[in-house]
């Protein structure tokens, strides 16, 4: 249930309203809009009467939302959800792009390919200190050393850290590093980390699950949001399906069904989705193409040696004419590039 109120209600009638939901054993959630403030009601809502709020100072309407993911329904919400991070923003009419090697490997590798993305024009990196694998004998990570070159690289080069989060054992140490939190596929449906990382204020990027349907990463997205943290956007990454020949398969699909059905920002990870780094440039046009509001690449100074990821990484100068042909499509479709 969503209980729109004008814009300009007196925050006595709001605080009223919410008061009354919790008297109903129901949890408020304050939304404001470009038109109108909604709050928007989690728990046992369905038995409750619209009659109940109508008859409230300042409440317009009150609406019925159908969906089984409430928060981050477009129903619940009409604008855009834009994350606003030091002195850019994801979401809107800006396209961002997040860029780094699959996993930190050493202060000196971090260093190098950091410098490189800033002079590029890159403000976000992304390096895992901490990486889930499918197999136990793979490269886990340099964990908490891999934090610490993070945090250099962002007291030296000024650049914001995106960095994975395995389970909630990291999260405070992690928390102090990482300016987006990133929650990996196979992660997508860790509900007690979804939980956790929902009472965070950091926002947290969301990647679809190997196997997931869209509902299915919506109602992930929904632990988030129930848990006090607005602050999310999710990345497509790529499904498995019956074909082999792609390390998965890009559902370019989701991009606008995502964006039709919440108003929570899209990433799109061309790297992960295709597992091939000739497929990386085509994959980033068509995902910005498609409406994605921030692209995530890979890109490492020596793709062979990669502890992790290399056949998807990109070379530096490949990375460079990526940048130069997707600002080209941003232009074409509206966007800009930040």
């Amino acid at each position: 249930m969503l209980i729109m109120m004008k814009l300009d209600s007196p925050r006595e009638h709001i605080e009223k309203v919410k008061e009354k939901i919790r008297s109903l054993n129901c949890t408020p959630h304050e939304i404001p809009g470009s038109v109108k403030l909604a709050i928007g009601i989690t728990g046992p809502a369905a038995k409750l009467s619209e009659d109940v709020f109508l008859n409230m100072d300042s409440v317009d309407e009150v609406v019925r939302v159908s969906k089984p993911y409430k928060l981050v329904s477009r129903e619940m919400k009409r604008d855009d959800t834009i994350i606003k991070l030091n002195n850019t923003s994801i979401g809107g009419e800006n396209l961002m792009v997040i860029a780094g090697p699959c996993s930190v490997e050493s202060r000196q590798q971090i260093f190098d390919i950091a410098g490189e993305l800033k002079e590029m024009g890159i403000k976000f990196l992304r390096a895992g200190a901490y990486k889930p694998r499918s197999s136990p004998y793979s490269f886990q990570g340099l964990k908490e050393k891999g934090l610490e070159y993070l945090f250099e690289v962002k007291k030296e080069l000024g650049l914001m850290i995106v960095t994975e989060a395995k389970d909630t054992n990291a999260l405070p140490l992690l928390s102090e590093v990482a300016d987006i939190i990133q929650i990996g596929a196979r992660n997508m449906q860790n509900f007690g980390l979804l939980r956790d990382i929902g009472k965070t204020s950091k926002p947290i990027m969301l990647k679809r699950g190997l196997a997931a349907t869209v509902e299915d990463w919506l109602m992930s997205a929904e632990y988030i949001l129930s848990n006090g943290n607005k602050e999310v956007m999710l990345c497509e990454r790529g499904i498995r399906t019956f074909e082999t020949y792609t390390r998965n398969t890009f559902d370019l699909s989701a991009i606008p069904v995502v964006h039709k059905r919440s108003h929570l920002p899209v990433v799109a990870d061309p790297s992960h989705a295709t597992g091939l780094r000739d497929k990386v440039l085509p994959m980033a046009r068509a995902a910005i193409a498609a409406g994605a509001d921030a692209l995530m690449v890979e890109v490492h100074h020596d793709p062979e040696k990669a502890l992790s990821d290399g056949p998807q990484a990109l070379l530096p100068d490949q990375f460079e004419e990526l940048m130069k042909q997707v600002k080209l499509i941003a232009e074409v479709i509206g966007r800009r590039m930040n």
